[in-house]
């Protein structure tokens, strides 16, 4: 199960209600199912085969469970429905027992996909507490950068009415953060504001931020002040991150949070950076989620969700502590 939230247009159809990339302007909750194939194999999504040119599909292959992950439901909750299951979920953990997950998603990402991605991430890190996603408008096309970014600005009241729902009322007793690429803008800006309401005894577990497409010095200012509401925030940048090189040149050659330039990725007292260049190395992809497709990052976001230890060394003993002209440092994946 996946509980979702988003502020997408929602329209009825006979068989399984579908959530394109139309703002709403208002916010919906709800529950999917997801299948994973048995034959699922750490950390892909298996979906079916498909050929397509200028968004046309001129050949896809048919969905199967056994070969494929799947929606088997998907299903609009009132408020208090959604709670009931939420508190289910949460109470019902084992490995995980009262935490959470709330993965934002980032650029380029169809509602359908960020739920396979959630399911993918929840399974392979035998996370057995309750999982959610935040899915904001995305367009879900390459072309779409400029709506992707206006509507990841306008998506912030509705998230943050979601995660104050996750944080205040699902009884969950450590909820952790996942934010990708365009997805980070929102959370940041919706954790800065949150922070100071959480009632007493109620803070973030694990804020991972990874590949922020997030100005460098607008990252700093947030980051900064939204640390103090998680037991830690660890920041993943990358070197050859093709979708962080599109941005910065978008953003005038200024560099995002989520990049690795020549003189090194951002570091920020208080923040674990990452540098994870060297795990995401495939020269025929775009190297933008490597968060969630490579193992050794996986194994990562799980042992500090289960253990938030620090520093990242503790945790992965390859890594190698890198220090900086200012005498702070930061953490890089060596060469394999």
């Amino acid at each position: 199960p996946v509980l979702y939230g988003t502020d997408r247009v929602r329209k009825d159809d006979p068989k399984l209600i579908v959530y394109p990339t139309d703002r709403a302007r208002r916010l919906e909750r709800g529950r999917a199912l997801v299948t994973v194939p048995k034959a699922h194999q750490v950390p892909n999504i298996e979906r079916p085969f498909a050929i397509r040119l200028f968004n046309i599909t001129l050949y896809e292959q048919a969905e199967d469970p056994k070969q494929h992950f799947t929606i088997r439901e998907l299903k609009a909750l009132a408020r208090d429905d959604f709670l009931a299951l939420v508190r289910e979920r949460v109470g019902g953990g084992r490995s995980f027992k009262d935490q959470a997950i709330v993965f934002v998603h980032g650029y380029n990402t169809a509602f359908d996909y960020a739920l396979y991605r959630s399911a993918q991430m929840a399974y392979d890190l035998k996370f057995d507490g309750a999982s959610f996603l935040y899915s904001w408008p995305s367009g879900g096309g390459v072309a779409g950068y400029g709506y992707d970014r206006e509507s990841a600005t306008q998506t912030e009241p509705y998230l943050k009415d979601f995660l104050s729902l996750v944080l205040k009322e699902s009884g969950a007793k450590s909820v952790s953060v996942i934010a990708h690429s365009m997805g980070n803008l929102p959370l940041l800006n919706v954790l800065r504001d949150l922070g100071p309401s959480l009632p007493p005894g109620v803070r973030l577990n694990e804020i991972i931020l990874a590949a922020p497409d997030v100005d460098r010095d607008v990252f700093a200012n947030l980051a900064t002040n939204i640390k103090q509401y998680g037991r830690g925030v660890t920041l993943y940048c990358s070197a050859n991150d093709r979708a962080m090189a599109a941005s910065r040149r978008v953003a005038g050659g200024v560099p995002r949070a989520g990049d690795v330039p020549a003189d090194g990725p951002i570091v920020i007292s208080g923040i674990d950076t990452i540098d994870v260049t060297q795990t995401s190395t495939d020269m025929l992809a775009l190297n933008h989620s490597s968060y969630a497709e490579k193992s050794a990052l996986l194994n990562d976001i799980g042992l500090l969700l289960l253990t938030g230890e620090r520093p990242p060394e503790k945790r992965i003993p390859i890594l190698q502590k890198i220090s900086t002209p200012k005498g702070d440092y930061f953490w890089r994946y060596p060469l394999p």
